[in-house]
């Protein structure tokens, strides 16, 4: 894995507030630190074959991993950052991060499932592939103290990512999912909908992502 290392500068006026730990601290909205849930239940939570509909819950507060989702087999699978991905998967979650496996996605207008537009009017060029990234994948934040954030290099999907917005212009951040649904087109040309629910478990804890999706999405 090569991982990239930048320095960050920080308003001298933020650093003068960082005299207690960057848990405890100002940045303690934007790196919570892992916390036990009283339920451990993660992966494809529920899936209603009827529908095509389902519902996929991942621990994503590690951030020296991926999470390898696969639709056509209803299994998700957690990979360290740099590792070889599983043989089959169709989007992957880090942190709050997103990529495809060949794929390409367009944000919706949608609100839900219900209100999407037929896939056969919706033009091949609103859908955006991937891009490799070198600033994206924070994978180790112990010398963030100092202004230093390291970073992975990797495919990340700038569309699919915006499911989340964390705005660090103000202290604390604020956090706003866009409530949109997603549509992902799949490398074997098949259409995913998928929509992030929340980010945060019951304890208020960053990083546990629920993630309502539609596979098939039908022409």
């Amino acid at each position: 894995m090569f991982v990239n290392q930048k320095t960050v500068s920080f308003l001298s006026g933020v650093i003068a507030m960082l005299s207690l730990s960057a848990c405890n601290g100002i940045f303690e909205e934007i790196y919570d630190a892992p916390q036990p849930e009283d339920t451990k239940i993660y992966g494809f939570v529920s899936v209603d074959d009827a529908t095509h509909m389902g519902r996929i819950y991942i621990d994503a507060t590690d951030y020296t991993e991926w999470h390898y989702v696969d639709l056509h087999g209803k299994r998700a699978t957690t990979v360290a950052v740099g590792e070889e991905a599983p043989e089959q998967w169709d989007f992957a979650v880090h942190r709050y991060d997103a990529k495809t496996n060949g794929g390409a996605v367009m944000e919706s207008a949608a609100a839900g499932f219900s209100m999407l537009s037929a896939i056969n009017t919706i033009p091949a060029e609103a859908f955006v592939s991937d891009k490799w990234t070198t600033d994206k994948i924070t994978v180790d934040m112990s010398q963030m103290m100092d202004g230093i954030i390291r970073y992975a290099e990797d495919w990340y999907n700038p569309v699919l990512s915006g499911w989340l917005h964390v705005d660090t212009s103000t202290m604390p951040p604020i956090y706003t999912l866009s409530g949109k649904v997603y549509l992902l087109r799949l490398a074997d040309g098949t259409f995913a909908a998928l929509r992030l629910m929340n980010f945060m478990n019951d304890a208020a804890v960053k990083g546990f992502m629920t993630i309502d999706y539609l596979y098939p999405v039908q022409p």
